[in-house]
This record gives structure tokens, sequence and C-alpha cells, in this order.
């Protein structure tokens, strides 16, 4: 009995710390209001201090209780840690990455943002090893996403030692909780709703909070990193497929009953044999145009290159024969190399030689297609990807193909592209995983 209410003491002071917590964070920070409240309070004493799950905040009484005695700051900063954690989604966006890695660089994430912040109740002051952390972290990336960092510790191939104290130095919370690499339903909603209370407060602090948000550094534009639209660039190729019959055996319309009935009746005699044509949705034209201004490397090009021919070697993806056109282009068009297989990818990009180097005009490349359509040069065309930083000028009227603007992230502030145009944004650790799968 008398263990019990020890416990159950334990839980209403650890509850009430987290509320008075939330509540000074409150204070300061109101449009993180719907962040800040969005979970249960659990008791759990196999964490170390706080964990989540996503939807539950689970406590360590005891440690709290202690840590709130000690030092109230610290209890602020934990608690907001872990909001952050949720806010970016770290809790649900490991995807395979390796585990401690992937931790250390999510609590290296938060961790910044909230020594950005000019806010007394979390300030503190910076260890040596934090600031050399960030100042060389600075030299690499420009926004510290657990993405981009994941890529740099992984690069600095950290040996255990290093490893063991830059975690020792960033671990707030626990992570026993984040979900797996499983899908699962319920994380997936979790994830979802996390994301419209992240999109939510974007536009607070953009528009009614903004004078709250001025003390918080960079935390905004991080924000609109994380919540900027992520795609699957398999999945967007595929926007430009078409629906035509191909030679390959239909399996979905074999009727395998009359087959094995023919067998079984007159020996080696079919009834039926497997159509030999089947109709699929793939894609077979489309036009790659490249953007060789000074202002776009050629490693970033032939980045995207591996990654086109990565998507390009799966079965199911494109037809035997493509007809792809890859057009350089400044600010005229520089070179067309037509492409019909994946082989022939393969040896473009290995002779890969950019032209250019001049201004960056978006409107000669599109002349340029209009005369391969115009001429039957294509025949089917669904869209053009045009891969470039973005600076430069785009054509007045829409054009008769889908078209998207492909830019790789560097962390700079997005670009805009026309009403009628797609964009993409690719991360070069997301062209990394195409090569790796």
């Amino acid at each position: 009995m008398e263990e019990m209410s020890l416990e159950q003491g334990l839980e209403e002071i650890g509850h009430k710390i987290l509320v008075l917590t939330r509540n000074e964070l409150y204070m300061k920070m109101r449009f993180m209001d719907v962040a800040l409240s969005a979970f249960y309070y659990v008791q759990d004493f196999s964490v170390d201090l706080l964990a989540t799950d996503g939807e539950t905040m689970y406590f360590n009484g005891q440690m709290l209780g202690g840590e709130y005695r000690q030092n109230r700051i610290e209890v602020n900063r934990a608690y907001l840690h872990l909001v952050l954690h949720c806010i970016f989604r770290h809790v649900f966006r490991r995807n395979g990455r390796e585990e401690l890695v992937w931790n250390l660089a999510a609590d290296i994430a938060v961790e910044s943002v909230i020594d950005d912040w000019n806010l007394q109740n979390i300030r503190k002051s910076q260890s040596w090893i934090r600031q050399r952390t960030y100042r060389d972290l600075k030299e690499e990336i420009k926004v510290f996403t657990a993405e981009k960092i994941y890529g740099v510790l992984v690069r600095w191939k950290l040996s255990d030692r290093e490893m063991e104290r830059m975690t020792r130095e960033f671990t707030v919370d626990d992570h026993k909780y984040w979900a797996k690499d499983e899908d699962d339903e319920k994380q997936s909603e979790m994830n979802q709703r996390w994301q419209d209370i992240s999109e939510k407060m974007q536009t607070d602090m953009e528009t009614f909070s903004k004078e709250a948000a001025s003390n918080t550094g960079h935390f905004l534009d991080q924000v609109r990193v994380e919540n900027r639209q992520r795609y699957d660039y398999r999945s967007f190729l595929h926007k430009f497929a078409v629906l035509k019959e191909e030679v390959t055996v239909d399996d979905d319309s074999f009727d395998y009953v009359f087959y094995s009935y023919g067998l079984r009746l007159y020996g080696n005699m079919p009834l039926i044999e497997p159509q030999e044509w089947k109709e699929v949705k793939k894609v077979e034209d489309f036009a790659i145009v490249i953007d060789t201004s000074m202002s776009c490397s050629g490693d970033l090009v032939k980045k995207f290159l591996e990654e086109t021919y990565g998507i390009l070697s799966e079965a199911g993806s494109f037809f035997q024969r493509v007809n792809i056109h890859i057009i350089q282009c400044d600010d005229q068009v520089q070179s067309d190399r037509k492409i019909t297989c994946k082989e022939e990818l393969q040896e473009y990009m290995e002779k890969l030689d950019l032209a250019g180097e001049g201004g960056t005009d978006f409107r000669p490349a599109f002349a340029y297609i209009d005369e391969l359509i115009a001429t039957h040069r294509f025949t089917e065309l669904k869209g053009v990807i045009y891969f470039t930083d973005g600076q430069g000028i785009y054509p007045q009227k829409m054009p008769l193909y889908q078209t998207a603007f492909v830019f790789m992230d560097d962390g700079a502030e997005e670009q805009e592209v026309p009403p009628w145009a797609m964009k993409l944004v690719l991360d070069e650790e997301d062209l990394r995983g195409v090569r790796n799968r």
C-alpha cells in the first residue's frame, strides 16, 4: 500500500511539473500552443527522464522531480526538445537509417534550434563540444535538418569514442518509443497529425505571431524546410506514363484452369496459351533539360542523372525502348542527346560534358521541345523535367505538356515556379538512397 502511495505521489508531482513547464513555455511561445498541449502524460519508470511516441509523453516521476528542483531550465529544455522532435517528425522518419546515428542527428537538430532561441527560460551556456559541432556543420550544410546532419555524420566516420562523447552531450530524451521501420497505420496517422500541427504553426509564425517568432533564430526557416512537400521521384516520373501494349506474358489474364485441364486431357497440349501482349502504363517519351549555367555544378547534374538511371534500370518503370531527349541549355540550347535504352544513358553519364556556363533562360529549351514535337521526334510526349537552380527566365505561356522543375535541396530559400509547372526538390541523401537500393 505504501509503495502504491509513493508511486501515485510521484505521478501526481510529475504531472504538475509537466503542466507548469508547458505553461511557462507557452508564455514565450504562443505560436506553439497546440504542439505543447498535444500529449497525454503517463508515468514510466523505464525511461530516463522523458520519452514520447508522438501521442504520449512518458515521464520518470522520480528523475523529473529531482531535475526540476535542481534546474527548471533543464526541464523546460527537455520538454521543448521532445516537442520539437514531433514538430520535425523525427519520431517517424528514420526510414532504414542507422539508429544510433539517426538518434544523434535528430538530437543535434533540435538542440541547435533551442540554443539559437533568445529566450531566458531555456537559455544556457554552450559547451565547447556544441560550439565546435555547430561550427563544423555550418561549413557543410545551411539548414540543420536531422536528415542533412545524418548525412554529415556518416561522412565524418566518427570513432566509437567520438560518437559516445557527442551522444552524451546532445542526448536529452529517451527514444525507445520512436517508430520502427515497419509500416504502421497508427504511426502514419500520428505523422500526419504532427505535420498538420507543424504547418498550422508555420502559418501562425508567418502571420499573427511574427513578433514572438522573431526571438527564435532560424527556427521558422527550419520549419519551412521540414514542411516542404516531399516526393518519391519514382512516383513523380510515373506522372508522365502512357498506356500502351508491350510484348510480355500477361499473367493477369491467363486462365490456369483451362491450361492445366488441357495438359491432363491431351498430355502435352494445353488448350490455352498466355497472351504475349499486355497493356501497361509506363514512361516512354519525355525530355530532360539540364541547366548548364554557371550556377549549376556538374556534380549535381550527375547525381540527378544517376537518380534517373536508377529508376530506368528498374523493371516496370519504363518501356523496353524509350525516347528520351537530354537537352543542355543555359541561355540557349547547347546540345541534345537522344536516349533509347538504359545502356545509352549509362554511356552518356560516363562521358558527361556540360556545355554552356552562360546565363539562365528557360524559354529556348521549351521552344526547342516544341520544334521536336512539330517534327514528330516526339510522338507522345507527356512531360518535361527541367533540372535547375531556378534562377532564370520562365516562359509566360503554359506548354502543351506537363513540366516539372527539379531542384537540389541545399537548404536555401525555395524558388517559385509558374502556376502551370510542378516543383520537385531532391535531397542528396535521397539520391544516394536510390543508388543503394
